[in-house]
């Protein structure tokens, strides 16, 4: 039955389902994921769990997991539940999944989304799941070696940290922290939060350390070595499959508001590239011995959509070109030729560029950029005089989501953005930058979606052996062995690059950059 594709299968988050039936040797066929058909009606409007679901569109109270789940109020797991209880908790989630279906169906048709579903989310529930079940190799001798590494580095930077404060203290408590930078040390900006403790966030230590103060510096260093070393080399550590000698994280279909995936358990997403000792944890994602690594990566693909939908001409026609886009707004922004161009002047253009898709406020540039106010005013000013058209796709952007409460991505992705009329300004405000970069941020997860979709048909169809891996954001990571090296991932950056065909008429070539080596690190 389950493999029946004449018979319809109905889910609510089917992957977690699909992988089960897998391992127990069945390819599940046709389905429905009542989770995705939420996420694709009310992104950012609601979550997409079974209960909030029920209570939304039934004023159902379900049973919770949670309640049954405990003998003598010990957690238990669910071979251990009575069978009448068991009983009662598994029927209603069935019963509750098919109303959801009938309802969200026609809601789907109604609002003209059902064909986004069907051709963009849908799909993607058995690419993701093969993804999760195949998993990535790590070399966890590489780990072991860099936590031990790390731990060096914690307890060098703490006996500085001790020295410069004066005092020994429990550095990761917050409170501690507060206590001792504000009314030990007397240092300013000390504000406390609800709770009652000082604030002694990233943002108060950015500026305390703008200011010259040592110990915010070192504070900083120790927070991110214990990150690399906790989250990123103990926790991958922790994760690896005993039988599979992979790590297998799981990839969230409908956490994120502008229709991105997310990475749990662990999150692979999230690895820092910018630092040294980031790109060596991706030393250890390692590809098996007759195969190697290869990253394909779309090259600023939120800047095309932006000079795509905002119709920037001497962008659009950059990006044509292929000349550095960067060195290309500091000679339009600041009026200088390319004999003139510094290093220091792309620098501040890259970060207006990227800032601009964010809505930066002239205070976020000059915190980035470490300059005054004013002078930030002025840049962001010299922008949009240069490219009137991105000030007019804001304006109008935000005009239209505050008449209809969401935004719409090129590929007809609904988007909705709860605080743009909020009475708070700080939510509005924050409200219009989201409804300015939701558009942008979700084209571009659109985009990788249907290279996904594509490139995972072209695997199939030519019964080729190498694997999509993992997906980060704007990039593929995939297994090639050695044999396809020469020809399979130029393929692939093709039809990456022709992901938007035959759905909407895309005015700027898409770029995608191939990156090889026997780690992640050296591919990427």
């Amino acid at each position: 039955m389950m493999e029946d594709p004449s018979i319809l299968k109905i889910g609510q988050n089917i992957k977690y389902d699909l992988i089960i039936l897998d391992k127990l040797g069945i390819n599940c066929q046709n389905f429905d994921d009542t989770m995705l058909m939420s996420y694709v009606l009310n992104a950012g409007k609601n979550g997409h769990g079974l209960d909030e679901l029920s209570q939304i569109y039934f004023g159902h109270e379900t049973i919770k997991f949670s309640e049954i789940s405990k003998i003598n109020n010990k957690k238990t797991t669910f071979d251990f539940v009575e069978v009448d209880v068991a009983m009662r908790y598994a029927a209603e989630d069935s019963d509750i999944t098919y109303r959801l279906w009938e309802v969200l169906e026609n809601e789907l048709k109604k609002n003209k989304l059902y064909s986004f579903y069907f051709y963009i989310e849908k799909p993607l529930v058995k690419i993701i799941k093969d993804m999760e079940i195949r998993g990535i190799k790590v070399d966890l001798e590489i780990l072991k070696e860099l936590s031990k590494k790390f731990e060096k580095k914690i307890i060098e930077t703490q006996k500085l940290i001790f020295k410069l404060s004066n005092t020994e203290f429990n550095i990761g408590s917050p409170k501690q922290l507060g206590e001792v930078l504000f009314d030990k040390m007397l240092l300013p900006h000390g504000k406390k939060g609800k709770s009652g403790n000082y604030q002694t966030d990233v943002k108060v230590l950015e500026k305390l350390k703008s200011e010259k103060n040592e110990i915010a510096s070192e504070l900083l260093e120790w927070r991110q070595f214990n990150k690399l070393k906790t989250t990123y080399c103990d926790g991958l550590l922790s994760k690896e499959n005993s039988i599979t000698s992979r790590i297998h994280t799981s990839f969230g279909m409908a956490s994120t508001s502008t229709g991105r995936l997310s990475s749990n358990a662990p999150n692979l997403q999230n690895i820092p590239i910018k630092t040294s000792e980031g790109r060596e944890i991706r030393k250890a994602f390692i590809s098996e011995p007759d195969s190697i690594i290869v990253s394909i990566d779309y090259s600023q693909i939120e800047l095309r959509i932006l000079a795509h939908v905002a119709n920037i001409e001497s962008l659009k026609a950059g990006f044509k070109e292929d000349v550095d886009i960067h060195s290309l707004t500091a000679m339009d922004v600041f009026q200088v030729n390319e004999n003139e161009l510094t290093k220091d002047l792309r620098r501040r253009a890259k970060t207006i560029n990227f800032g601009i898709i964010y809505g930066i406020s002239p205070y976020g540039l000059a915190n980035q950029l470490e300059i005054s106010n004013t002078e930030a005013k002025e840049y962001i000013e010299k922008y949009f005089k240069r490219y009137p058209g991105i000030q007019n796709y804001m304006n109008d952007t935000i005009v239209s989501c505050r008449e209809n409460g969401f935004v719409t991505t090129l590929f007809g992705r609904k988007i909705h953005i709860p605080f743009i009329e909020n009475k708070i300004a700080s939510r509005r405000n924050f409200g219009e930058r989201s409804a300015i970069n939701a558009p942008i941020q979700g084209g571009a997860a659109d985009m990788i979606k249907r290279a996904m979709i594509k490139v995972s048909s072209y695997l199939k169809k030519e019964k080729l052996g190498t694997k999509m891996l993992l997906q980060v954001h704007d990039e593929l990571i995939f297994e090639v062995p050695k044999d396809e090296v020469e020809y399979v991932p130029k393929k692939i950056s093709k039809i990456m690059e022709g992901a938007y065909d035959p759905i909407i008429s895309f005015s700027i070539p898409l770029k995608a950059d191939i990156g090889k080596g026997l780690s992640w690190s050296e591919a990427h």
